[in-house]
């Protein structure tokens, strides 16, 4: 019943597209018969090389593809020092207060968000690395930039494009995007002001014989026929794997995400200057009281709060450990992994569309 033309596209069993920091859980689900999305923004280049090679000696020939966020207004130069030394006194005297107030010890290597800064020269190699691989999907999760568009295109690589907002949606049209993501307010991570039920039927109107998926609280078979009847033609879903067993997330991170409720997220700007859906904890409240500065912008954010980040990882501070997550983290109740988490979607899928039928 979950078969059509995106299935049959992409030689697929089911139109579950399913993104993930893990390389565990993208192997997992492209054995599965769903198609996987490797986010890779925050790799070096070279690591980006290696670990799409990795994937591909695991998966085989099945198709996968690799998220980049590419948004506009980035430094050219990967010059760390200049941006650090941009930041703004109140910010770097914050940070140091949240370093004394829950005793936190200095990381011994730079945080994932400060290892590198996100710049024109790193997108520019990243873009690259993943033009020389043989993945099948170049999705660009933020901007897409209608050369990168092109060139992906020409290597023979189907384009997908994240979108929020209806003229999101047209730029990417414009740009050459072959799939639209239509990625409501719901979702986890960078997330816009729609919400999803609103969102996907605008974008499937404004997106023609572009294929449609729909995103933001996608977390059952209910959910999945309901992206159908909206004009969907598949799902793109994030938040149900972080608590597989395959992405092993910290035990402390996985038991607050088996724990929150839809309204245990909140979106904040402290992680890296842009709106981030993650579930609450201290580190969002620190940033949300009054007298907290105002996040900079990325990717100024990054360099402030990286290797604060890091440490706080590093060094199991639980009250600020935290994971970004969409509201649909309220279905997520139980470890299971990541093949059971595809059957149970499945198998609801099935009987939701039956009940219909």
């Amino acid at each position: 019943m979950m078969q059509n033309a995106l299935t049959e596209r992409f030689g697929l069993k089911y139109p579950i597209f399913g993104f993930a920091h893990s390389i565990d859980v993208i192997c997992a689900l492209a054995e599965a018969g769903c198609f996987a999305v490797y986010g890779a923004t925050r790799d070096t280049p070279e690591e980006i090389e290696e670990r799409l090679a990795l994937i591909r000696s695991r998966i085989g020939d099945r198709p996968f593809g690799v998220d980049l966020v590419m948004p506009r207004g980035m430094p050219q130069f990967a010059d760390k020092q200049a941006v650090i030394d941009q930041l703004p006194e109140t910010h770097t005297d914050f940070v140091k207060g949240l370093y004394e107030k829950y005793e936190i010890p200095p990381a011994t290597k730079p945080g994932m968000r400060s290892r590198f800064l996100r710049s024109d020269e790193i997108t520019n190699r990243q873009v690259e690395a993943v033009l020389s691989s043989d993945v099948n999907i170049f999705a660009c999760g933020i901007g897409a930039p209608p050369d990168v568009v092109a060139e992906a295109k020409r290597r023979d690589m189907t384009t997908l494009a994240l979108v929020g907002h209806p003229r999101h949606a047209q730029a990417a049209l414009r740009a050459g995007a072959d799939l639209l993501v239509a990625q409501g307010h719901d979702a986890g991570a960078h997330t816009g002001p729609i919400g999803t039920f609103s969102l996907v039927p605008q974008i499937v109107d404004v997106a023609g014989d572009v294929p449609v998926l729909a995103a933001g609280g996608v977390a059952t078979g209910r959910h999945i026929a309901a992206s159908f009847a909206l004009g969907a033609q598949g799902v793109w879903m994030g938040t149900a794997w972080l608590t597989s067993h395959e992405h092993a997330l910290h035990p402390v991170i996985v038991d607050k995400l088996l724990a929150a409720g839809s309204d245990d997220t909140v979106i904040s700007r402290a992680n890296s200057g842009k709106t981030f859906r993650q579930i609450r904890t201290a580190w969002s409240e620190e940033w949300a009281k009054p007298d907290a500065p105002k996040p900079l912008q990325m990717p100024h954010q990054d360099m402030l709060i990286g290797d604060l980040l890091g440490a706080i990882g590093e060094h199991e501070i639980e009250p600020l450990m935290h994971s970004g997550a969409g509201q649909s983290v309220a279905y997520s109740t139980e470890q299971k992994s990541v093949a059971q988490i595809v059957d149970d979607l499945v198998t609801q899928t099935e009987a939701a569309l039956a009940r219909l039928a």
